[in-house]
């Protein structure tokens, strides 16, 4: 009955509900239950907005105070406790310690928010119109940054051309021993190749929607002081891969650069509620009052739960060691799923960094098959790639070793359900 209702009342458009068709009702931690009381491991997390778990009781303790004492809720860019707190939380815990003096900007609640005010304001710095995006990027679906986004499914949907950004090779796009920057630099220099001269590169240190493709720190590196030479913006878009889903808090610091620009969202507030940032070099900031605006730019429970996750995880490394150890866990377990495949005709490889992992197993229907399976033993686990032939782990950060080796078991007699058909 839920869902002749809900395939009667909601639009073709939804996505996860198709692959989950179940009515979910409580979650907490890593662990979801649907109506009728049966019990998944999340291994989605929110597509990532959820590293810090469901319902976090340190986050929900925090945020239940605010309400109860009449915290304000909304207020435009008003100057409010909570952001004043969110800030000097972020300044003192993530951004100096780091080395890094940013300006923050609140664009709107989610991450193409911050995509479009970020490739704006490039714009406006440089006097340069064009953006130079990477195959397999995702960078959100408004005009903006849907014209940085590669995957034709997106931009088929747009309805006009999608103009402002010229795409080049990420790295191994080519194939393993290709250096696609030399390609990247030689198109830069040469004022045949066709490639405008770009007021900013964006890129994601692992692309999330692209198939859990991680960038080589050396290879990031050089792009940066490819850049950096040619007085090109470096956006590091951190939507998904930031907030310690890759063993650092920020994605980029495996590299050990220094962005001038910065998206940040999804798990931002770390209890899902929607929260964007842009951060940028304090000499970058040349707006005028009011020339990127948002009504939900002030989204205080949001900022309530941001700061709290900053005092609570990131104080020191212990939290991001963890999430290392979890993700040297997961890559294990990952590598033996794809040596399994391998073994039975069906080639596949593990990719990632930290807990933000994949197995490519070449075949769309073939991952379909895998998260079909897992989620009728009881396990949320999703796909991505430009044929979602990637299967593809988000769990939280917080996920507890035992339940991580639930899913992971659960994941492992879906592969080898599939492999004895």
């Amino acid at each position: 009955m839920a869902n002749e209702f809900f395939e009667r009342i909601e639009s073709d458009v939804r996505t996860y509900s198709r692959s989950f068709p179940i009515v979910f009702n409580q979650a907490r931690g890593a662990t979801l239950w649907s109506e009728d009381g049966k019990e998944y491991i999340d291994f989605l997390a929110g597509a990532g907005t959820l590293n810090y778990g469901h319902n976090n009781p340190l986050l929900k303790e925090a945020l239940v105070d605010y309400i109860s004492r009449d915290g304000i809720v909304h207020g435009l860019d008003f100057w409010t406790s909570a952001k004043q707190d969110f800030y000097q939380t972020l300044e003192d815990v993530i951004l100096k310690p780091r080395g890094l003096d940013y300006k923050i900007q609140l664009p709107g609640p989610t991450g193409t928010n911050a995509v479009e005010a970020a490739i704006r304001l490039a714009r406006k710095i440089t006097g340069r119109p064009n953006i130079m995006s990477f195959t397999n990027g995702f960078h959100g679906v408004t005009m903006g940054a849907l014209a940085t986004t590669g995957n034709a499914k997106f931009r088929e949907a747009l309805g006009v051309p999608a103009i402002g950004a010229q795409f080049m090779p990420y790295d191994g796009y080519l194939g393993e021993g290709v250096d696609t920057l030399d390609y990247v630099e030689k198109a830069l220099d040469d004022k045949s190749s066709g490639l405008d001269r770009p007021a900013a590169a964006i890129v994601e240190m692992v692309q999330g929607e692209g198939g859990i493709n991680a960038a080589s720190v050396e290879w990031i590196k050089r792009l940066a002081d490819i850049c950096k030479k040619r007085d090109i913006l470096l956006i590091i878009d951190d939507i998904q891969a930031g907030c310690g889903r890759t063993g650092k808090f920020f994605s980029f610091e495996h590299a050990g650069i220094k962005p001038d620009i910065v998206t940040n969202s999804k798990s931002l507030s770390g209890y899902g509620l929607p929260f964007a940032m842009v951060l940028m070099r304090r000499d970058l900031d040349k707006w005028t009052a009011g020339q990127y605006n948002g009504t939900f730019r002030g989204h205080n429970l949001a900022m309530v739960t941001a700061a709290e996750t900053l005092r609570q995880f990131w104080r020191d490394d212990t939290f991001e060691r963890e999430v290392q150890r979890k993700g040297d866990v997961v890559k294990d377990r990952f590598e033996k799923l794809a040596r399994m495949l391998t073994e039975a005709g069906h080639p596949a490889s593990e990719r990632g960094r930290g807990l933000m992992r994949g197995i490519d197993v070449k075949s769309g229907e073939l991952a379909g098959q895998i998260t079909h399976g897992a989620f009728e033993r009881g396990l949320v686990i999703e796909t991505s790639g430009q044929a979602g032939q990637v299967v593809k782990c988000l769990c939280s950060l917080t996920i507890t070793d035992d339940e991580l080796a639930k899913g992971l078991d659960i994941l492992e007699d879906s592969v080898q359900s599939v492999i004895n058909k």
